[in-house]
């Protein structure tokens, strides 16, 4: 466990190393960025997206969130942060890639699950029960076959949430038509913690398999 004192250790250690060694990188990112993909993966601090896929700055454009959740396009007044970053990724940037990436051992998607968390205070867990609401159309099938407890039912709401926010994705018009033209590509996938795999889902038959 790091607190912020340690943090600051670790910058110092990236300024005189990393930062030093790829100079010339960080000389190229000074004038803008052209990443070609993006990702949204979930807040939860096991799973970095830049550690998973070795990758260096300026190279996956990455959104992060409570259970690596896409709402729905919509044009209600308020501050759409998960929309925000999609327009500047795929309008501004022009990624060709966008993929939602799950994770196991999710809280989100645990909460979703038992709904541990419905009727709870706003700033009590009440947000993060809003939030993961999104989630309660596929609860349904999976309770009612698998429980609300335990792994076998945790991993398939985990791996119905990838699939839930890939839907989501497509109620957004420009990317619903950027994907019909073959400019932009959704993919699914999902992280296991327990192995360190990573599974991609075939969306023909709805399989996650190992990547």
């Amino acid at each position: 466990m790091k607190n912020f004192s340690e943090l600051l250790e670790g910058y110092a250690r990236f300024r005189s190393g990393a930062y030093a060694q790829q100079h010339a990188r960080w000389e190229q990112l000074r004038s803008g960025q052209s990443p070609r993909v993006m990702i949204i993966a979930c807040s939860d601090s096991r799973v970095d997206p830049a550690q998973i896929f070795d990758v260096d700055p300026g190279e996956i454009f990455v959104v992060r969130n409570v259970a690596a959740l896409v709402p729905p396009f919509e044009t209600t007044p308020g501050q759409h942060g998960v929309s925000a970053a999609l327009e500047f990724a795929v309008q501004f940037l022009k990624v060709s890639e966008i993929v939602v990436m799950g994770h196991g051992m999710c809280g989100g998607c645990q909460a979703a699950l038992s709904q541990s968390l419905h009727g709870q205070e706003l700033g009590a867990g009440g947000f993060v029960a809003n939030w993961v609401s999104m989630l309660d159309e596929v609860r349904g099938p999976i309770a009612g076959t698998l429980g609300t407890q335990g792994r076998d039912a945790e991993r398939a709401m985990e791996l119905a949430a990838v699939k839930v926010s890939l839907g989501n994705l497509r109620t957004f018009p420009y990317i619903a038509s950027k994907e019909a033209d073959t400019s932009l590509t959704l993919r699914g996938a999902y992280f296991a913690i327990s192995d360190g795999l990573l599974h991609l889902l075939d969306e023909t038959s709805g399989d996650f398999r190992p990547a």
